[in-house]
């Protein structure tokens, strides 16, 4: 158990002036209005392999001022010299003046459990202990209130051919797969909301995503017999979302769905559910019947637009993050990881030249693949206008205890059932959603395993004994 840190701070608080000037953009990222991002000095990259020094993160904390529309998603300050954080919005003060985060703060599902929500104040807002697995001062203190940043509690969703109305075949969405429901979530909605609790199949989920990582992930909303719900702490810890549970006010990150600040569940872990960041065309091909989350959210927000142009560019720092980056690669490195265990991570360049990289993950076998269809979310101020990164899928690659080896199929153009690989067993050919759709194995579909799709600086430091396929 860790001792909490005060974070009430005095009236002569050297980052006032810095809260003042940001918060402008907040309240207009918060209300879903974009801003002109300024233009920022020319910065170079560090020479390669080598770690990034306290001073250039000095110097991305400040220069971070300028990036406003960063803010449109997790927050905000830095600490001070002695530790401590700015104390944090209370319940009252995201009440005022704010009726969207007024009904997230107050709202649970109806099928989740009843608990004493955050009316009570969080446990790091007290004078108590609360249990964690970290140093409460790692919690960097963000502009928006709980909820500023407001998840999405009652998702309405829509045909394929209702969402390309507005969303083109290259749209970047998170895709979750069950055994008899698919639903895509386009990060042109989930960029604005970052967490959206729902259900598939009939058992609850939480499908979240982090722009300052880049992970779109899922987790059951059920843990030891009870059913959460989770809203936006607007806190970070290594730049990751953190997010909180409104039944009893623990904090989670949720870059490995763990308890880390909290009265229950503290040094517990939701279990994954399995997720892909994909095409829209790709999944339109792969599952017509799925349900598409739509922009009916009940909040008034520039879906499509980007306020994070350029995040992801390769010279870039990461945003409010405390710790040294690992100098084998540039923090913004894109790379493909399997959180299970010590983990192993793939580089997003090897597998866009090889196309399929398969391994031992654990002792257990592990193909994955990649495709090119996927724009990215964070590089241009329209989504659909970034640059193809392509999209990937893992699975353990088996059939009825038959191994199977896998190599890129020759159509790579796309369309209905769109055959992106074959197996060298059967040459089977199978789509990048690990169905079988043509040859012997008609039919059949792969077991999925689960992946991050994200930046090398946050997968190394939560994954720091990773291996490295390159």
């Amino acid at each position: 158990m860790r001792t909490a840190t005060s974070w009430r701070c005095r009236d002569s608080w050297p980052w006032r002036r810095a809260d003042r000037l940001r918060s402008g953009p907040h309240r207009a990222i918060r209300d879903g209005r974009t801003l002109r991002r300024p233009v920022l000095p020319q910065r170079h990259p560090p020479p390669p392999h080598e770690g990034r020094p306290v001073q250039r993160r000095v110097r991305t904390l400040l220069t971070a001022l300028g990036f406003a529309l960063i803010l449109a998603a997790c927050g905000s300050d830095s600490l001070t010299d002695d530790g401590a954080a700015p104390e944090p919005t209370t319940d009252d003060e995201a009440v005022d003046g704010d009726d969207e985060a007024v009904a997230a703060n107050g709202e649970v599902l109806a099928d989740r459990d009843d608990g004493p929500g955050i009316r009570e104040g969080f446990y790091w807002q007290t004078d108590e202990e609360p249990s964690s697995t970290i140093p409460i001062d790692e919690i960097v203190s963000g502009g928006p209130p709980p909820d500023g940043i407001p998840p999405i509690d009652d998702p309405s969703f829509e045909t394929f051919d209702e969402a390309a109305e507005w969303l083109s075949d290259d749209s970047p969405v998170m895709v979750v797969r069950a055994e008899n429901e698919t639903r895509v979530y386009p990060l042109a909605i989930l960029t604005w909301h970052e967490i959206v609790n729902d259900t598939i199949d009939g058992e609850p989920i939480v499908v979240t995503y982090c722009p300052l990582c880049n992970s779109g992930l899922a987790f059951s909303a059920e843990i030891d017999g009870h059913v959460l719900d989770f809203g936006t702490s607007g806190r970070l810890w290594r730049s990751n979302l953190v997010m909180y549970d409104r039944q009893y006010g623990n904090l989670w990150t949720q870059f490995t769905g763990g308890a880390i600040v909290g009265e229950r569940f503290v040094g517990q872990r939701l279990d994954r559910v399995p997720t892909t960041l994909q095409g829209f065309a790709e999944v339109r091909a792969t599952d017509p019947d799925a349900a598409v989350l739509s922009r009916d959210t009940g909040h008034s927000r520039n879906y499509g637009r980007n306020p994070y142009v350029g995040y992801d560019a390769q010279d870039n720092d990461p945003f409010l993050f405390q710790d040294e980056v690992d100098g084998r690669f540039e923090a913004m490195t894109r790379v493909v990881g399997f959180p299970d265990g010590d983990g192993t991570a793939v580089l997003l360049d090897h597998l866009t030249e090889e196309q399929v990289v398969e391994f031992e993950d654990e002792n257990n076998p592990v193909t994955l693949w990649w495709a090119p269809g996927q724009a990215s979310a964070l590089d241009t101020s329209d989504i659909d206008a970034g640059r193809d990164i392509g999209q990937t899928a893992a699975f353990i690659p088996e059939v009825d205890g038959q191994r199977l080896t896998f190599e890129p199929a020759v159509d790579l153009t796309g369309g209905e059932d769109t055959v992106r690989f074959r197996d060298a067993e059967t040459g089977s050919g199978w789509t990048l959603a690990g169905r079988a759709v043509e040859g012997d194995l008609e039919g059949e579909r792969l077991e999925a395993v689960s992946i991050d799709d994200t930046f090398w600086f946050v997968w190394a430091v939560f994954k720091p004994d990773t291996d490295i396929i390159n």
